[in-house]
């Protein structure tokens, strides 16, 4: 099965989990990922804010700034397909509709950052492999970013288990991540 048939099915697969699905095994990922060495050591955690069914990040960045960590946003700067990075305060009142209908912060909400800070960051991804190679939406944004990433800092994604296979035909610009976190446990590449 080739890369976009790949992430068709298991787009498919994850567009049929309940609401109720999504929301449990998503609680079981959080409480897998907030319990890490990794996490509780980071000050300024990057992650993406869920749509379509992915793994809800809501109450992880509610969790997190209630506990005085900083939450960076990505921003998809569609021109450039490049990400800017916001600092993230207040989840109820910053976001709105953005690109590919995602929640992003608003305008008068952007306060940009540099990649410099980061210490955890939280990569979206459609399919996995136990190798920590992903398979995004096709934009490549994650991967240009990733490049200039330092190595030291902990790149974690977070997935259903059906979201992780044996292996993905990886290319030479693909960055794994360091760390898979299912509801079945954290898997280390």
């Amino acid at each position: 099965m080739n890369k976009n048939e790949l992430r068709k099915k298991i787009l498919n697969k994850r567009k049929e989990l309940s609401n109720e699905d999504v929301l449990s095994l998503s609680n079981k990922i959080i409480d897998l990922l907030t319990d890490t060495a990794f996490y509780k050591n980071a000050n300024y955690i990057m992650t993406y804010i869920d749509f379509r069914n992915e793994v809800k990040t809501e109450r992880l960045i509610k969790k997190s700034l209630e506990i005085g960590k900083k939450i960076i946003i990505p921003i998809s700067l569609t021109k450039s397909k490049e990400l800017l990075l916001s600092e993230l305060r207040d989840y109820d009142n910053e976001l709105t509709i953005g690109t590919y209908g995602i929640l992003e912060p608003k305008k008068e909400f952007i306060r940009e950052v540099s990649a410099e800070i980061l210490d955890l960051i939280i990569v979206p991804g459609v399919v996995f492999d136990k190798r920590g190679y992903r398979i995004g939406y096709g934009g490549g944004y994650y991967d240009r970013f990733l490049l200039n990433i330092d190595k030291s800092v902990p790149k974690v994604a977070l997935a259903f288990d059906f979201q992780v296979v044996e292996k993905i035909d990886e290319e030479k610009h693909d960055i794994p991540v360091d760390y898979i976190i299912t509801e079945k446990g954290v898997i280390k590449n």
